[in-house]
């Protein structure tokens, strides 16, 4: 009876440094893992998953005290503000540790300003004139004087003019 004791006690001894190496190993692996280094290091990005936690259990609760499941869903603002909060604060953590920057609506702003400014000086020939006085000075206008005398009989030929028509 005293071997399988001894047996026992050096079997667990043995599983004891092996959990001791798989712990190791496990540590190693959560340090190597950026997702998990990120979260560790980001008081901002856990304070964000809490605060969508926080508002999934409110809107959890406020549907499980409802009488009537379907009109919560249905009629609710404040189930669905809790979820609309919950929904956006977790997809902004998960673009935070994967890395993604979200877009500015600046930089959209400017693009759709510039494709509307484009659009508006293709479609009106006023502003295209008032922009190219603008850069390359304003168009003289041209007026025309003929430096020739004016038909008399309305002919259109002046070496008629002055002469009577021929009757036939």
């Amino acid at each position: 009876m005293a071997k399988s004791k001894k047996r026992r006690a050096a079997s667990g001894a043995k599983s004891a440094a092996s959990g001791v190496k798989s712990a190791r190993d496990a540590a190693n692996t959560a340090a190597s893992n950026p997702y998990l280094k990120r979260l560790i290091e980001d008081e901002d990005l856990r304070e964000e998953i809490r605060d969508s936690i926080d508002h999934a259990q409110s809107a959890v609760d406020r549907f499980r005290s409802a009488r009537n499941p379907v009109d919560t869903i249905i009629d609710d603002k404040k189930l669905h503000k809790d979820l609309k909060a919950a929904a956006e604060g977790l997809r902004d953590a998960s673009e935070k540790i994967r890395g993604k920057r979200r877009r500015s609506r600046f930089g959209r702003l400017v693009l759709i300003a510039a494709v509307g400014g484009l659009l508006a000086v293709a479609l009106s020939e006023d502003l295209r004139k008032a922009i190219l006085d603008k850069l390359f000075g304003a168009e003289e206008e041209f007026e025309y004087t003929s430096t020739t005398a004016p038909v008399a009989n309305g002919t259109g030929n002046p070496s008629q003019a002055g002469t009577p028509a021929a009757s036939s």
